[in-house]
């Protein structure tokens, strides 16, 4: 076997990354695919991957690169969880996240018996949570390989130790990174779609909102290269793709730690000069970095979509300052203004925490005013979920959980209602759709999303798909449109 050919006590697993990437990574690749080549001629079939993501966007986009790695060792994506490799890409953003994590877990004990050969791997934020992976290692020695959201890269490196050391085989394999500056680009990726995609610009957050556990286990903020990120545009644009999100926990602060700083503004304007792409997303904006100039260029953008996500979290001001959030409900109001002068017809989606610690009855009814003015198209309602290790955590008052649901009920029926009246507002006109895909209940129907974007399902053919569509809002039911398509 292949692992005899490899000195595994030399490999270095040092907290640093490897000079050589991503070479290295392409060198573990290689000494995979012959693995695989004889595993695959032993079983008489195939190898199967199947990868299950919780969480975001950026988790999404994780994934894309984990598939894109498997497939080229040469595992075939399955959806069954009989896989001969398995992994969950983790979120530790809210408790519930990691509960359903460990239940998994819990599920998979039977089938790891029968079928030993199985990989387990865990990655993601909640693999950067020491607590976690320690009660991982004592009540599921189940789980084969834990790595983190700093060393995705490094995948076909400790799948290399773990497939092909023989010591290795009979222990679980942890290697999380508290942190790194490094960015490492060229790995394999596989999209979900062929006209559509996620891109990187940076990665981690410096905001330290006091509820979010997000900066502890993505780490510091880090840009990408302009240059890299149009290069990686520019080739998913010739393979097909019309639309890319532009991806960070922060966009509005891009390349404020470069060498050669670039404001998020500058690079959109250098990915709208890119032929051949149509529209341009980006998630997610943080009000206190959303800047005059970023303003100008959606309101002068021929291809960025009308659609803003915003989070508020909260209405009252004191509250905003208690969450280290630096806007006030004054700011944030201006700058719904100054969006909807410059884009008229765009759409805002928001994020509001209820319950968070110390929130008064005034705050609330604060925070329900907000949401009357600003007027947003749908929001994204939480209940505060405590996180350990942040300062919100070991906050005084913290909020009876009957009351923060009393309060959940009550502005989620106001989010509706204004929901609604946007929605009935907007029934008989048209929207230039993107198909997705085929409708899952109706396949006579395609789905669909505007530039504000709207979930449209349609009339139409799978050979549209990954084109644009004009289709007649007809009616709203709900969170989509049923729509007609504009001859």
């Amino acid at each position: 076997m292949y692992g005899e050919k490899t000195d595994f006590d030399k490999i270095d697993l040092t907290k640093e990354p490897p000079e050589a990437e991503p070479e290295r990574q392409y060198y573990f690749i290689r000494l995979l695919q012959e693995w695989a080549k004889e595993k695959k001629e032993e079983l008489g079939r195939p190898l199967y991957a199947n990868i299950t993501t919780f969480g975001c966007q950026m988790n999404a986009r994780d994934s894309e690169k984990i598939l894109g790695i498997m497939q080229m060792i040469g595992y075939e994506e399955t959806d069954s969880e009989e896989a001969d490799f398995l992994l969950y890409n983790t979120c530790t953003v809210r408790e519930n996240a990691n509960l359903k994590v460990y239940g998994r877990l819990g599920q998979l004990k039977k089938q790891k018996e029968k079928n030993p050969d199985m990989v387990i791997a865990l990655c993601g934020c909640m693999m950067q949570e020491k607590e976690v992976v320690e009660k991982i290692e004592k009540s599921y020695r189940n789980v084969d390989l834990i790595f983190g959201t700093h060393n995705i890269f490094k995948l076909a490196e400790l799948l290399s130790i773990k497939l092909l050391d023989q010591r290795a085989k009979r222990k679980m394999l942890v290697d999380i990174w508290e942190g790194t500056t490094e960015i490492v680009e060229d790995l394999p990726n596989e999209r979900k779609y062929f006209f559509k995609g996620g891109v990187n610009i940076m990665f981690g957050c410096n905001n330290f909102c006091s509820y979010c556990i997000v900066p502890y286990v993505r780490g510091r903020e880090r840009s990408r290269e302009p240059e890299d990120i149009i290069a990686e545009i520019e080739c998913m644009v010739q393979d097909g793709v019309v639309e890319v999100m532009l991806l960070g926990q922060n966009v509005n602060s891009y390349g404020k730690n470069l060498k050669q700083p670039i404001t998020f503004a500058q690079l959109l304007r250098r990915v709208e000069q890119i032929e051949g792409l149509e529209r341009i997303r980006f998630m997610t904006s943080h009000p206190k970095d959303l800047s005059d100039e970023l303003i100008e260029v959606m309101g002068n953008s021929k291809k960025i979509c009308h659609h803003m996500h915003l989070p508020l979290q909260s209405g009252s001001s004191r509250l905003l300052e208690v969450m280290n959030r630096h806007y006030t409900k004054e700011d944030y109001l201006l700058l719904v203004e100054k969006l909807r002068k410059a884009v008229p017809d765009i759409a805002l989606t928001t994020d509001i925490i209820v319950g968070f610690p110390g929130e008064t009855k005034e705050d609330f009814e604060e925070t329900l005013d907000m949401v009357r003015k600003a007027e947003y198209d749908s929001a994204f309602t939480f209940l505060y979920s405590k996180r350990t290790g942040t300062p919100a955590a070991a906050m005084e008052d913290q909020i009876p959980e009957e009351v923060a649901k009393e309060r959940f009920d009550r502005l989620l029926k106001e989010v509706q209602k204004i929901s609604a009246q946007k929605a009935q507002e907007r029934t008989k006109t048209v929207h230039t759709v993107l198909a997705e895909e085929v409708n899952q209940q109706d396949s006579s129907l395609l789905t669909g999303r505007s530039s504000q974007n709207y979930l449209v399902h349609f009339p139409g053919s799978k050979e549209q798909i990954g084109t644009f569509v004009k289709v007649r809002l007809e009616e709203c039911k709900g969170f989509y449109y049923l729509g007609q398509v504009e001859e």
